[in-house]
């Protein structure tokens, strides 16, 4: 049996997101990977904390997110978890975690909440291999939030939208996959990288919040990846980003004062001693 700190009321939780809808409340949510964003995160008092499946890239040096395990994704949120015991946590199901049966998804699914202590998960797609699935979690009692537009576990990616966005035949696709997700019993839809007024046109026609990335901001809520959002990557910043802090800048400059005082022999000082030493 896990040990893992788990809301009271998860589905409260979820119901705070359709309120947000109803309300006209913008959705305040991040991705995040470990313990010590998840406190920020927190204390910041985000509406939702998304373990992302980038963690393969952003934290593990992967160059996609095809290697994630289901496993490296309940050990990441796990950490986040801990770090926000008092916010609504949703695990991204990563890449053939669900793709391959119903019973995958159901198994693996089960896995995030009982082991990681999350309150939902995140499937990419709307097709209706992906709804089946969804509709199977769903009749289980799993929470799940669903994922279009740019979906890094297709083969093809953004391929989907080439410049400069979908065609009229795309975007009809787009909108049917949404309400088909809707219809499936999804609690929340990522709008990932659309053309804006589609976004907005999708968000207006469902009931569900929508939360986009790089999807303009008519959307019902933003979500941003932490090491992102706060520049801990550095280098050139990606389209539909905008950063909010220069954490890496700040890191490195630290480690090389930390690395010259070393060097100089001024830390450690007598006051960073031990008594005794």
């Amino acid at each position: 049996m896990s040990t893992t700190p788990r809301r009271r009321n998860p589905r409260a939780a979820i119901q705070r997101l359709l309120d947000c809808k109803r309300e006209r409340r913008r959705i305040v949510a991040m991705t995040a990977y470990d313990v010590a964003f998840a406190r920020i995160l927190e204390a910041a008092g985000v509406d939702l904390i998304l373990v992302g499946d980038s963690v393969g890239m952003a934290a593990l040096g992967y160059e996609s997110t095809i290697p994630v395990t289901m496993d490296e994704m309940i050990h990441h949120a796990r950490a986040v978890r801990r770090g926000a015991p008092e916010t609504l946590v949703v695990l991204d199901m990563p890449f053939m975690s669900y793709h391959v049966s119903v019973e995958d998804a159901l198994v693996n699914a089960g896995r995030a909440l009982k082991e990681a202590g999350v309150e939902a998960v995140k499937a990419e797609g709307g097709h209706e291999r992906t709804c089946a699935a969804i509709r199977a979690m769903v009749a289980a009692g799993i929470p799940v939030m669903g994922h279009i537009g740019m979906i890094p576990q297709s083969a093809r990616g953004v391929a989907d939208f080439p410049a400069p966005g979908p065609d009229a035949g795309q975007a009809d696709r787009v909108r049917a996959e949404a309400h088909a997700l809707e219809e499936a019993g999804i609690f929340s839809l990522v709008l990932d990288r659309l053309p804006a007024p589609l976004a907005a046109e999708i968000s207006g026609s469902l009931a569900v919040p929508t939360v986009g990335i790089g999807s303009g901001s008519g959307c019902d809520g933003q979500v941003l990846v932490a090491y992102d959002a706060l520049g801990l990557h550095g280098g050139p910043e990606p389209k539909g980003l905008k950063r909010f802090a220069a954490l890496h800048e700040a890191a490195l400059e630290g480690v090389k004062r930390f690395a010259r005082e070393v060097r100089e022999g001024t830390f450690p000082g007598s006051e960073h001693s031990s008594a005794g030493d």
